[in-house]
């Protein structure tokens, strides 16, 4: 049975470096590609701008979702969750195995800012059960997320069976702990740099990684190895490290 699962988290800062200085899209996807992960969960993906799409010669015509999982990952998702006049981007997963259904949740705590869940059913091969992941970006503000993983908590309650086996990932902004571990009580998740190394991954800014902002927690696994994929070079790719677990089904 295929028991092993290699996932990675990974905020694009849509497609290009800090103050839109470079566009970086496909450096990202040869170092995600590197990585060899089955599962990718994806923040700050930008299908659409009008701008953008003019100025960078190299933009994709179909989306940056659809240019990352090229033909590595045969399947892919997208939540659109901020729009404005020039397009729009949103949460975005990329998987080897089969999607099922995907459901993108509108997770915002604030007029002034879109957030949003992206829950993915994938059928992984030989597996009697299907596997669920979920991509999240949560707010700025401790107020909103705190509003906002209670609404991801009662999403799961309500859509994700308590047997099946469970991802959480993105960019949780979590600058604290607490509203994470509340959560985590809450839904019975471990994370894995937690579990696995002590505490949270240090992952921004990626040359230089200070803050612990990005998350991976699961539910029916074992922590098998996690990594931080950060330094200099990460000025020319995105303001966030890579995050990956190597993770065992239980």
């Amino acid at each position: 049975m295929h028991n092993t699962l290699r996932i990675a988290t990974f905020n694009i800062h849509k497609g290009v470096t800090h103050f839109n200085a470079r566009f970086a899209l496909h450096h990202q996807r040869d170092m995600l590609r590197k990585l060899q992960s089955d599962i990718v969960f994806l923040q700050e993906v930008r299908e659409e701008h009008a701008q953008h799409s003019q100025r960078f010669k190299a933009w994709p015509v179909f989306g940056q979702a659809e240019f990352l999982a090229d033909s590595v990952w045969p399947d892919f998702a997208y939540g659109k969750n901020s729009v404005y006049p020039a397009g729009h981007h949103g949460n975005a997963l990329l998987s080897k195995f089969p999607i099922i259904s995907s459901t993108n949740q509108d997770i915002s705590a604030h007029t002034s800012e879109q957030r949003g869940m992206l829950h993915c059913e994938i059928k992984v091969e030989h597996w009697d059960t299907s596997l669920h992941a979920v991509c999240v970006h949560l707010g700025l503000f401790a107020k909103w997320r705190k509003q906002q993983l209670l609404s991801v908590a009662e999403y799961i309650e309500q859509h994700v069976p308590a047997t099946a086996p469970l991802i959480i990932a993105g960019d949780f902004n979590d600058w604290g702990v607490s509203s994470g571990r509340v959560f985590a009580e809450r839904l019975n998740l471990h994370e894995v740099f937690e579990h696995h190394a002590g505490k949270h991954a240090k992952s921004f800014p990626s040359w230089l990684p200070m803050l612990r902002l990005d998350r991976i927690y699961i539910r029916g696994f074992r922590v098998k190895h996690v990594e931080v994929h950060s330094g200099p070079q990460f000025i020319k790719v995105s303001d966030h490290a890579i995050l990956t677990a190597t993770l065992n089904r239980i």
